[in-house]
């Protein structure tokens, strides 16, 4: 049984995986609360499903872009557990598992989360043969910024406040705002990237896992 945990923004989900199926998956909105309810909301989903701690085989955290508190909350969580049950562990970007939730397309995909101080972090894909594939820089701009940049057809999917959805939809020839829903970054998915990478052999070192951090007019080519 396989872990999942996500706290890269103030919405926080978990999810279990056993290979086949996705037997619990919980998403919520904490207002700067990860350290108070991380740990009991996985030993209730735990609980829920007759399961306990020395059941788990695998555990996948999403690495970010994200807040620099809620990010090293999760990591530091995941990275204590699997120290003390001696499992792997697979780091995986937060708008990797966003976009591998995506349907096909043959339009360009930024998808993007919350980032601090009215920005966003923003990352580029294309679809390929294996999926959705990282195009360009993960930067941080302005949902403003954004909209200025794009000249071509373009969906754009992720966190977005009325405010952001608003400012993007203005562009509505090139814009193409996918749902509130399809925006939810879905811990069952990143369940599934960890599960592969375990599967691959591609587990990451708990003691040098690192979050990814962006900082306003950062770009990481």
């Amino acid at each position: 049984m396989l872990l999942a945990v996500d706290t890269s923004t103030q919405t926080l989900g978990l999810a279990l995986y056993d290979g086949n199926r996705i037997p619990a998956e919980s998403l919520w909105q904490s207002q700067a609360r990860h350290t108070v309810e991380l740990a009991p909301a996985v030993d209730r989903m735990l609980k829920q499903n007759h399961n306990t701690p020395s059941d788990l085989t695998g555990l996948a955290v999403a690495t970010g872009p994200g807040s620099f508190t809620s990010l090293r909350v999760g990591l530091a969580f995941v990275k204590g557990l699997a120290l003390a049950l001696k499992i792997p562990v697979a780091g995986i970007p937060s708008l990797d598992a966003l976009a591998a939730a995506q349907p096909p397309s043959d339009l360009p995909m930024a998808a993007v989360l919350p980032a601090g101080r009215t920005r966003l972090a923003v990352c580029w894909y294309d679809y390929k043969e294996n999926g959705w594939t990282f195009t360009g820089d993960m930067k941080v701009q302005t949902a403003q910024d954004l909209c200025d940049e794009i000249h071509q057809p373009s969906l754009i999917c992720g966190e977005l406040t009325a405010e952001e959805r608003q400012i993007l939809s203005r562009k509505w020839k090139n814009v193409h705002l996918c749902s509130p829903a399809q925006g939810l970054r879905r811990p069952s998915v990143l369940a599934e990237l960890g599960w592969k990478k375990l599967e691959d052999n591609q587990s990451d070192d708990p003691v040098t896992l690192a979050p990814i951090y962006l900082h306003v007019n950062e770009v990481i080519a």
